[in-house]
């Protein structure tokens, strides 16, 4: 009797374990795009002022990306 209530609290614990981990992914996704968009928008400006053409493909992508992980976390 004792160890089917040491699995049962075991089990649960493993079950808040899960749910916490997607919590901090989540979170950890969350921290990377908003990085990601900071360091893209100053690229973007500077392209946008000093060059064209396939140049800014490059900052367009990481905020395409960085508004995709950001979607995603919703």
């Amino acid at each position: 009797m004792f160890e089917l209530l040491i699995l049962i609290v075991f089990v649960g614990l493993l079950f808040k374990g899960i749910g916490l981990a997607f919590k901090l992914t989540w979170g950890v996704a969350k921290i990377a795009a908003s990085i990601l968009m900071v360091l893209a928008m100053p690229a973007l400006i500077l392209c946008l002022v000093f060059a064209g053409g396939i140049v800014l493909i490059v900052p367009l992508a990481l905020m395409g990306i960085a508004v995709g992980i950001l979607k995603a976390c919703f």
